[in-house]
């Protein structure tokens, strides 16, 4: 079955999306992107440890005024937004999808305890799961264990729930980047992202995501994540491939983009 590698249908949301990066005009600086079809590509989050209830909904509500694609939250807070996104949609459609975080940050969860994860998020709303893969397996060179751990965590939720595998690719040199892409690949993932946003090495950057592009570009989907607060950076993570960015300055980002 082919899975989709940008955003879940929804209101006014076709059930695919182009998953190359933009055209720019002559000079090269002029984005061909509107901000809707930008926040068609956004999954807004939220994964701070001491985040409220409160501010899970004001997430919530934010992101079906701006009609992003997704939110993504921490596990304990998934009941929430999926509550939220039937509460803030039109009718039966929901306004976005849910995503939620599967070993995070660090990746060092036993692989069973990632799958039950995922199964828990599923059974309370979440249709995307981000998994952290165990960063010392890629630092080890180990894809054989990533491609094993991801297939497991794959096999324990549906086939309609789209599985996003975290690499931390501020740690990892261009060929281990392309080689995880692969591993995630061969393992059943849908997309593979940058960065949890917390380890201190970085998060999103062109290089890794021209890495990423290059290994599974047009077969995968590609979220850039960590660090992306301005309009001109998110341009630069499409252009170099990227058909997600997960966001939490999503407004001010989507105000840099012509209406």
């Amino acid at each position: 079955m082919q899975r989709m590698t940008t955003v879940p249908a929804g209101p006014d949301r076709p059930a695919e999306e182009p998953s190359g990066g933009a055209s720019t005009s002559a000079e090269g600086v002029q984005p061909t992107l509107r901000r809707v079809e930008v926040a068609r590509m956004i999954d807004h989050t939220l994964l701070a440890p001491a985040a409220t209830d409160e501010e899970v909904l004001a997430l919530c509500a934010e992101a079906a005024k701006l009609r992003v694609g997704a939110v993504c939250v921490a596990p304990t807070h998934v009941y929430l937004a999926a509550a939220s996104t039937y509460r803030d949609g039109q009718g039966a459609d929901p306004a976005f999808a849910v995503a939620s975080v599967i070993g995070f940050p660090h990746g060092t969860h036993l692989t069973v305890i990632k799958a039950e994860e995922a199964r828990r998020a599923v059974a309370d709303g979440a249709t995307e799961i981000d998994m952290v893969i165990d960063i010392a397996n890629a630092m080890d060179e180990n894809w054989r264990a990533i491609e094993t751990e991801i297939s497991e965590v794959r096999l324990s939720v549906p086939p309609h729930v789209i599985l996003k595998v975290i690499l931390e690719t501020a740690l990892l040199p261009d060929a281990s980047i392309i080689a995880a892409c692969r591993a995630a690949e061969a393992g059943g993932a849908e997309f593979v992202k940058t960065s949890t946003g917390f380890h201190p090495a970085g998060g999103a950057s062109v290089r890794a995501v021209r890495a990423m592009s290059e290994a599974v570009g047009g077969r995968l989907g590609i979220k850039a994540s960590g660090g992306i607060r301005t309009a001109e950076k998110a341009m630069a993570m499409i252009q170099a491939g990227a058909t997600r960015l997960g966001l939490s300055a999503s407004a001010d980002v989507l105000a840099g983009f012509p209406t």
